[in-house]
């Protein structure tokens, strides 16, 4: 129940053992301000069906009502009811209970142990254990069974080592088998082993012509169309003079100096903004504004990554390093943000206005795909323009991807002993107007001039007095919006 809500207008009520909750809730029933919908269940939606109510509310009910229960079995993959209205979980006790519009089918069972994941107080079955539960002997079939059939479990499987290869296809077995014996479920974590054996063995492409069909049968398919895009780009860096930007960030120092406003300014293009003397506390402490937890993690996140010399200096030397880097670096980005999978390839699709990036079946054979360009480019910048645009155009996570391509790119030039790229709060419009006409029309020609524009300015920002440098910032608009001011590029001796 919703404090500071009258019962009556609330969607949901709880059955009390206050006396005093229980009078009022037989009252506003007595005055048909409230209606029962199930046991110890009312609502104030008098016009609602209880259907509908029960269902907006299944997961938050089954928490309040069933204490330690665990969705588990099919109902772990799937988060609704069968279609015939199953859901599955695992409690103290075998019984059906029915509820409008959905039956709880309960089965008596360990209940949560580390690791699985809570939603509205009720216990989810970790993606280990689900799997071990999926592999249980099932008496009914279809939609009463608790169990997906085994070609939804190996389509799953296969979906897991497509997306984030194999190693995250062991990590996931060696969880299983860590967890099989509290559960008393060393006979199915054996079927499961068995099964994911069987997948890894039978991976192969032979008899197939196309290139995109080999790739699919690898587990890598690519985005043709996309490729196509990489491809000019890389045509056009390649054809075109570059100005190189020795870096002047020799000291620790400015190292740090300039990685702290590269952070402060790669998180405010993604819409977390800070103030500038707030950015410097959460820096200056590495700890996190109590109001703002995640988003200070955020700006740490970055800031550990750009302002470390050392893992600046890593730069992939073929495909297999590029997605090890991209998942690492992206595991400490959004440290903070476990909903967003940190470290983990996307399993949904995302988008950004009417922009869709590249599907997330095909998120590692286009990267594999782009790095053969990224590959025969040799020019430092080229490199680091190519590869910012490549993860900014693939969107391989499900958050962070403008940040970690902004990463991708600065340590191309940190390798290469360049200039590193900020791109300022008043420049925004400018740089994300040029990957969209590079996305939507192909236009290399403004994307690579934006970026050479944005080189230009970053290599003015330099020295050991962070004052001096955010000075610097301030007189070239940098903290300004992009429809109050517009970047000014002033030289330094």
């Amino acid at each position: 129940m919703e404090k500071n809500i009258p019962l009556h207008l609330q969607d949901i009520v709880f059955g009390s053992s206050d006396p005093a909750i229980s009078q009022q809730i037989a009252k506003h029933i007595r005055e048909g301000k409230l209606k029962k919908i199930a046991p110890r269940i009312y609502t104030g939606k008098l016009t609602d069906s209880a259907e509908e109510i029960i269902k907006r509310n299944l997961f938050n009910i089954l928490g309040k009502q069933y204490n330690g229960a665990v969705l588990s079995h099919r109902s772990a993959f799937e988060y609704r009811p069968t279609e015939s209205g199953m859901l599955f979980l695992t409690y103290t006790y075998t019984k059906k209970i029915e509820l409008p519009g959905v039956t709880l089918s309960f089965m008596a069972g360990p209940g949560p142990i580390e690791g699985d994941s809570k939603m509205f107080d009720l216990y989810i079955s970790q993606q280990a254990r689900a799997y071990l539960e999926n592999m249980q002997v099932s008496r009914r079939p279809g939609a009463d069974s608790k169990t997906l059939s085994i070609k939804q479990i190996e389509e799953k499987l296969e979906k897991i080592i497509q997306i984030n290869g194999e190693q995250e296809i062991n990590r996931l077995r060696d969880r299983a088998r860590e967890i099989s014996g509290a559960l008393g479920m060393d006979a199915e974590f054996s079927k499961l082993n068995r099964l994911i054996s069987a997948l890894l063995a039978t991976r192969t492409h032979k008899g197939l012509a196309s290139p995109a069909a080999k790739a699919r049968a690898l587990g890598a398919p690519f985005d043709i169309e996309r490729t196509k895009i990489f491809e000019s780009l890389f045509i056009d860096l390649r054809e075109r003079p570059l100005i190189r930007r020795l870096d002047q960030n020799a000291s620790d120092i400015s190292f740090k100096n300039f990685a702290f406003f590269e952070s402060y300014f790669s998180n405010y293009i993604e819409g977390t903004v800070f103030e500038i003397e707030e950015a410097k506390q959460i820096i200056a402490t590495q700890q996190p504004l109590p109001a703002r937890n995640a988003d200070s993690h955020d700006v740490l996140g970055t800031y550990q990554i750009v302002s470390s010399r050392q893992e600046m200096h890593v730069t992939p030397r073929d495909s297999a390093q590029l997605l090890e880097i991209l998942q690492y670096r992206h595991r400490i980005l959004m440290s903070a943000r476990p909903d967003k999978n940190p470290g983990l390839f996307k399993d949904r699709n995302n988008f950004a206005g009417s922009t869709i990036f590249v599907d997330y079946n095909l998120v590692r054979g286009t990267l594999i795909k782009g790095f053969e360009f990224y590959r025969a480019l040799e020019h430092p910048i080229a490199r680091a323009v190519f590869i910012k645009f490549m993860i900014s155009e693939v969107h391989p996570f499900l958050d962070g991807n403008g940040r970690l391509a902004r990463i991708m790119m600065n340590a191309e030039l940190v390798a290469a002993g360049e200039s590193k790229i900020i791109i300022p709060a008043v420049f925004r419009e400018d740089y994300l107007g040029s990957l969209r006409r590079l996305t939507r029309q192909g236009d290399t020609d403004t994307y690579i001039r934006v970026m050479a524009k944005a080189h230009l300015f970053s290599g003015q920002i330099f020295g050991d007095d962070r004052d001096e440098m955010e000075n610097h910032l301030r007189d070239c608009n940098a903290f300004s919006e992009p429809e109050e001011n517009i970047l000014k590029i002033i030289e330094r001796l």
